[in-house]
Parts: C-alpha cells; sequence; structure tokens
C-alpha cells in the first residue's frame, strides 16, 4: 500500500470515527484489549525476531530495555487500552455557552483533530498506547515505527485490526507504514492533504529531524535530561531512595534521573552514601572537581555530561553552593522535561517549583511518575516538553481541539 493510499485510508476512517458514540469507541478498546492478550504468542515470537536482529546489530542496553516485550508488558498494553476506555470521552464536551447582544448563542466544544501521525522508535509498547488515545478520541493513526521494532509493530496492530473488525468497527482507523525506508518518513512529514498532526517520539535525533522537516503541524515530545536537587535540608534516606528509584528502576525511559545536583553543603556526607546505594546496580558517577575531590577515582565529568540523556547506568554529579546555582544551572541544561528537589524547606520547594521551567515539577519524589497512567490519564501519546496546545503527558484532552458552535435565529450582520 502506498502512503498517498494509507493517507486517504485514514482520512476516510477519521470522519466515520467522528461519528462514533461513546459505548461503540469503548467496546472496540475492549475488543483490541483481548485481541492483544489473545495474541501474545504471536506478538512475542515477532519481538523475538527484532531483539535477536537489534543484539546483532548492537543495540545498547536502554533501547534493548524499550524494544523488549513480555507476556507482562503485553498484559500492561492489554490493560492500558482498558484503562482508557474507563476514562471520561472528552469529544462533545462544550467548554463554553454564551449569548450575544444580537441573540446569537456562541459555544465552543472539544472536537477530534483528525489524522494523526506517529514517528516513532523501537517502542512496540508506544503502538498500542497511540491507537488507544487516537481511537478513543475519534481520530484516525498512522503509524511510523522504527526499523528495529517492525516485526513487533506488524503483529501488534494486526491484532488491533482484528479486535475492531469483530466488534463491527472500522479497521482502518489504525494505520501501520510497513516500508522502513527512511524516504517514506520524510514523505509522512510532507502529508498535509491527509495528515493534521505529526507526533515524534524518540531520541533527540529524530525529534530534530521531524521538527526541522515536517511541512505538518508537530507536537514535539522531548528527550529527558531529567534532573534531582539534593538540598541541603534533604532527608539522606528519602534523597537515596528517590536517586536509586529515578536511576535504576528502568534505565531506558524518558523520565529517569540523567543528572543529579547536590549542595555542597552536604557533599561530604552524602555522596559516599550515594556511591554506595548506586554500586548496588553499577551506575557510573561522572562528577565536577568538587565530587572527584570527594571520591577519588571518580570518572571527571565533561562540559557534554551536563547536558546527555545517557539512557545508562551513568549519572552526571554536580556540587552548588546555593539553590540559586541550582536553579540557573538545572534551567541552562534541562531538556523540559522533569525535574525533582528533594527538601526539607518549604521556602525552597516552593522557588524550585515556581522557578524551574519545565513539563513536570516534583517535591520529594521520583521523576519516573511523569507518565500518562501515573497521572490518572490511563496510556499517553508521549511528554511533551513545548509550550504550545499540550505540554507533560499528553493524554485524550490533548489530542483534541475545539471548534465554536453558533445558534441563531435569522440574525444578518449589519
Amino acid at each position: 500500500m502506498t502512503l498517498q493510499e494509507i493517507g486517504r485510508k485514514a482520512r476516510e476512517a477519521s470522519r466515520s470515527l467522528g461519528r462514533l458514540g461513546i459505548m461503540e469507541k469503548n467496546q472496540g478498546l475492549f475488543a483490541a484489549a483481548s485481541a492483544l492478550t489473545e495474541g501474545e504468542r504471536e506478538i512475542l515470537s515477532a519481538n523475538e525476531r527484532d531483539m535477536e536482529r537489534a543484539l546483532k546489530a548492537g543495540m545498547s542496553q536502554g533501547l534493548l530495555d524499550r524494544l523488549k516485550l513480555t507476556p507482562e508488558r503485553i498484559k500492561g498494553m492489554a490493560e492500558g487500552l482498558r484503562q482508557v476506555a474507563a476514562l471520561e470521552d472528552p469529544v462533545g464536551e462544550v467548554l463554553s455557552m454564551k449569548q450575544r447582544p444580537n441573540g446569537l448563542i456562541i459555544g465552543q466544544k472539544r472536537v477530534p483533530l483528525g489524522v494523526i501521525g506517529i514517528i516513532y522508535e523501537a517502542r512496540p509498547n508506544v503502538t498500542a498506547d497511540a491507537f488507544g488515545l487516537c481511537f478513543k478520541t475519534g481520530n484516525a493513526v498512522i503509524l511510523k515505527g522504527g526499523s528495529d521494532a517492525i516485526c513487533s509493530n506488524q503483529a501488534i496492530v494486526l491484532c488491533l485490526k482484528a479486535g475492531l473488525k469483530s466488534a463491527g468497527l472500522c479497521e482502518e482507523a489504525v494505520q501501520l507504514i510497513e516500508d522502513t525506508d527512511r524516504a517514506v518518513t520524510q514523505k509522512l512529514m510532507r502529508l498535509n492533504q491527509y495528515v493534521d498532526v505529526l507526533i515524534p517520539r524518540g531520541g533527540a535525533g529524530l525529534i530534530r529531524t521531524v521538527v526541522e522537516n515536517s511541512t505538518i503541524p508537530v507536537i514535539e515530545t522531548g528527550t529527558g535530561n531529567c534532573h534531582i536537587y539534593v538540598d541541603e535540608s534533604a532527608d539522606f534516606s528519602m534523597a537515596l531512595d528517590i536517586i536509586f528509584n529515578a536511576k535504576t528502576q528502568r534505565i531506558g525511559v524518558c523520565n529517569a534521573c540523567e543528572s543529579l545536583v547536590i549542595h555542597r553543603g552536604i557533599a561530604d556526607t552524602f555522596l559516599p552514601l550515594l556511591k554506595k546505594r548506586l554500586d548496588e546496580k553499577q551506575v557510573e558517577l561522572r562528577g565536577d572537581q568538587g565530587c572527584c575531590s570527594i571520591l577519588p577515582g571518580l570518572t571527571p565529568a565533561s562540559q557534554e555530561d551536563w547536558g546527555r540523556e545517557y539512557l545508562d547506568y551513568i549519572l552526571s554529579v554536580k556540587l552548588v553552593d546555593s539553590l540559586d546555582e541550582a536553579i540557573a544551572h538545572i534551567n541552562h541544561y534541562s531538556t523540559g522535561h522533569s525535574e525533582a528537589i528533594i527538601t526539607r524547606d518549604y521556602e525552597n520547594s516552593q522557588r524550585f517549583l515556581n522557578e524551574i521551567d519545565s513539563a513536570a515539577v516534583y517535591v520529594n519524589a521520583s521523576t519516573r511518575f511523569t507518565d500518562g497512567n501515573e497521572f490518572g490519564f490511563g496510556a499517553e501519546i508521549g511528554i511533551s516538553t513545548q509550550k504550545l496546545h499540550a505540554r507533560g503527558p499528553m493524554g485524550l484532552k490533548e489530542l483534541t481541539t475545539t471548534k465554536y458552535i453558533i445558534y441563531g435565529n435569522g440574525q444578518v450582520r449589519p
């Protein structure tokens, strides 16, 4: 199937999806979830082929973790669809309704965006998540996954389509571009006549390419150079637990902690405790001169380390003399994703919340919570680090737009 045919089918599907009621959409989601669990064997077999190729190609540990599917992860994908079905449907919500002096009643309500294109890397769970959120909001979706996950994505989409068919709904609501040629991705970025918005999910290179080359409006999802600042008043036990979770629970995700900032006043005591805790997972610390003087043998950090998203068992560590210096450092090197402060000082916590310019800012909690499901949105379409239309985890409302509805009784403009 050509890209033009995929676009045309998606546009036609979006019109039929826009007419579906909440009951029909939820039935489709439940049917798709059941099809995923029923197709577990086929999905895992396809994923094994992808994993074998990735291992031979030398894919990094963090990316391998993103690519790998397990029975538990497939169950999680299915459960994600069921959770989306349980959420309130934003489509049709009337945001306002006011009467003008001339008698016109002007309102505004939520409607689907139409056709959403998603370009993403080796993360097959995105295939199901993106479908679920788009379907719930009445949008057709065109998926362009990375070549490393092509077998997994094909198997998942086959299941999703089978579920929709069993529910008597339009299978064309989800389209997978199976051609792995990068030139096709470039063409997708210019498919204005069919695609209403494009969402890239992946590394900095992919996102930059889409932003710079797309002629379709883009919702930019960002990489995650996420910071944790350990304030002078921090509870050490809490700080160690949070850092350990944020860094090591899953290394290949955008909300993992990559950069640590520590108040110099506690560094002599805290750093040895931190190293001992992170040694449990063989995390490599890359520190500034102050850190290296406290922990001889530590890998010295380069200037590039402060802005790196490692997706690996590596953590940069910077010592600062004040909250002001911490905020300035984080705002300079952050990708605008998620940052946290560990502190017992209320005033410092409020300043951090107010002055850090990121999509999600935490007090005394792990950055790993920046996630659509954890925020109560069900699955997410991505974490937006831009400031227009959507910011942070993008759930159902972020996949809608609005239109004005106007009621009259014969008014004409004088």
